[in-house]
């Protein structure tokens, strides 16, 4: 199994499937992960591989590291289409987050006007109001859930001990429908569980959670990359289309990744 991990507070920028042309933040650690979920799909691999550095960049090292490269790409004539914060693990845990939001957004208006400022979430954060008030601020917060099914949710993102599935529900309701909700689809057997996004009883409890939540963006996407278990198998584009097919019909901005 091979692991990607972002050894700079500010790599890229990167061609995202689902961002453009991307420049990343990384709040976590350099030489390991750390995360409130122990997906079985993360590029970054386990948890429990990465527990040896558990130092986080101070703010105003991430301050100096992003005005840097954003003043190197401005001469350089290199645009971005989006400052996005995603790298070894999950952004909203670093203490400064709300801060970092602060100056990102007054960076990204001097130096690249026409980038959108993202934040990939896995939402576990977002009862902390500060938390939940900085990600209101950027132009893409992008929320995930990987099933409206409890069981389902804890066997693909292994959350840990203080996740509720509702109470995260409960709180993207906050945002009233101003996020871009992320789903991952996939296949698989891991540790004698079945897990098949494309199973009947899991897309129609999707299905009426986006209605519920009513977000202006839904992400689908799948596999792209090697995972830390093994055997799992993308959904194709086609499938996750039709999966699709009833929220599409209904006026939803649908986004497919396969």
């Amino acid at each position: 199994m091979s692991t990607i991990l972002y050894k700079h507070i500010i790599f890229g920028p990167i061609k995202s499937r689902r961002l453009g042309n991307s420049l990343g933040v990384n709040l976590l650690p350099k030489f390991g992960k750390w995360c409130s979920f122990d997906c079985i799909y993360c590029e970054c691999g386990w948890n429990k591989d990465g527990r040896d550095d558990t130092t986080l960049p101070a703010a105003e090292d991430v301050y100096n590291a992003l005005e840097y490269r954003l003043k190197e790409l401005k001469e350089e004539g290199t645009s971005i289409d989006t400052v996005t914060f995603s790298g070894n693990g999950e952004p909203t845990l670093h203490p400064d987050f709300d801060k970092i939001i602060d100056f990102t957004i007054a960076l990204r208006d001097k130096y690249c006007s026409g980038a959108v400022v993202s934040v990939l979430t896995n939402a576990s954060q977002i009862g902390k109001e500060s938390v939940r008030k900085a990600l209101m601020k950027v132009d893409n917060p992008i929320l995930k859930i990987d099933s409206a099914i409890e069981e389902m949710a804890y066997a693909i993102d292994r959350p840990n001990k203080e996740y509720s599935l509702q109470r995260t529900i409960d709180n993207m309701k906050l945002f009233n429908g101003n996020f871009i909700l992320q789903t991952m689809f996939l296949k698989g057997t891991v540790e004698g569980k079945t897990i098949d996004c494309t199973n009947p009883e899991h897309c129609s409890r999707w299905i009426k959670l986006v209605e519920e939540l009513s977000p202006r963006e839904v992400m689908m996407y799948t596999l792209d990359r090697e995972t830390p278990a093994q055997g799992l198998q993308k959904v194709s584009a086609d499938q996750m289309r039709k999966i699709a097919e009833p929220l599409l019909k209904k006026g939803f901005k649908i986004q497919i990744r396969g």
